[in-house]
């Protein structure tokens, strides 16, 4: 078993799966489903946010390959791009001539910190200003804290909005979505198998896959076998 934060892909036709595992394989399944009459529809879904994306499967298979060869190695250097943040320069970025040893002045070691704007109301400056070691330190040893002790119910909260934007995408028309829906979001696992009893195979083995706080995944299918099967 692998990871959720593993880059993650699956693809549907209707409510059976196609393949799972990294985007080209997926691209490749779904390419090959389609080519052999898939019913669909065939959507394609990040397993990472449960949110369904639109995939460019034209062309030949070499070049449907190539598309998305490095589309894992993107999502993981990438990351800080797509939500908006511009990644930390290197030691030898632009505009520095000089090796690193040189450029660094006396004192502590760079830590990779990245200045921004807070806004606090004066007693939560006064507080911080006489936390050991200054404010920063105390910032950053507050976020640490609340990322610690939050840690579980993060986990469990993008669990349920992964689940609930596959299920919203695809299962929308099953028996007992919405009841399944309100137990996703209550934590109410027992009623939650319980109410997808009835749903295609496929789409319950999602469910419960995506609806997993521990952050483990199926093993990766084998794309073109499964294709070919249906």
């Amino acid at each position: 078993m692998t990871s959720a934060l593993s880059p993650s892909w699956t693809g549907f036709d209707g409510y059976d799966c196609i393949a799972s595992g990294p985007l080209q394989a997926v691209a490749m399944a779904v390419k090959h489903a389609i080519e052999k009459g898939a019913v669909g529809p065939v959507l394609v879904f990040d397993d990472s946010s449960g949110q369904q994306i639109d995939i460019d499967t034209r062309g030949a298979d070499e070049e449907v390959a190539t598309r998305f060869a490095n589309t894992g190695a993107m999502d993981a250097g990438e990351g800080t791009a797509q939500h908006g943040l511009s990644a930390l320069p290197t030691e030898h970025s632009a505009g520095s001539s000089l090796p690193a040893d040189q450029r660094r002045g006396r004192g502590r070691p760079k830590l990779g910190v990245v200045a921004r704007e807070v806004t606090l109301l004066p007693r939560h400056w006064e507080w911080l200003a006489a936390q050991p070691g200054g404010t920063s330190v105390a910032l950053r040893k507050l976020v640490e804290e609340a990322r610690r002790v939050r840690s579980h119910k993060d986990k469990a909260r993008k669990a349920q909005e992964r689940t609930y934007s596959f299920i919203s995408a695809l299962a929308g028309n099953l028996a007992g979505f919405e009841d399944a829906a309100r137990a996703l979001f209550a934590d109410d696992r027992p009623r939650l198998d319980g109410l997808i009893a009835s749903w295609p195979q496929d789409v319950r083995d999602h469910v419960i896959r995506l609806a997993s706080s521990e952050g483990t995944q199926v093993s990766p299918s084998k794309p073109d076998e499964r294709a070919v099967a249906k």
